[in-house]
């Protein structure tokens, strides 16, 4: 069977913005194929605010979420692999849903395997596409497991 976390992705997104709130995806940024802005990166982590008031040209497909963000004022195009998506979550609470890791498939510019799927809930970098990013303000994503 084909993986179900793309239609995951599409379902606790649409389920954070009908409930008002922010929906912020956590990225391996080591993970082969992700092309995200370099200088947002910490820890081997992105987080990315993917709210429709932050990021143009939404798309999240069944292999991966691509947009076009705006990041420290210079716009960017977005590529994600859905398998490097560690989790999606409400900026405002937390609430969302952690992933578990895809099979390891570091990115071969990572010679010594640090980005090699970190630990969702660890000091992920905050870099929003837009408005609404808390970038510079201290605060770190926490995700929390919803059953």
């Amino acid at each position: 069977m084909t993986s179900n976390r793309p239609y995951l992705l599409r379902a606790v997104y649409e389920w954070i913005l009908d409930n008002n709130c922010t929906p912020y995806v956590l990225v391996n940024a080591g993970w082969v194929g992700v092309d995200v802005p370099e200088e947002h990166i910490k820890d081997g982590q992105i987080v990315l605010n993917i709210s429709p008031t932050a990021v143009q040209s939404l798309l999240i497909s069944n292999d991966a979420i691509e947009f076009d963000g705006r990041f420290s004022g210079i716009s960017r195009s977005v590529y994600v692999p859905a398998a490097a998506v560690m989790g999606i979550y409400a900026r405002e609470n937390g609430q969302g849903m952690i992933f578990e890791p895809e099979g390891l498939k570091p990115n071969p510019t990572d010679p010594d395997g640090s980005g090699d799927t970190p630990e969702p809930g660890g000091s992920g970098g905050s870099a929003g596409a837009g408005k609404g990013s808390e970038k510079g303000s201290g605060k770190k994503p926490s995700l929390r497991v919803v059953k």
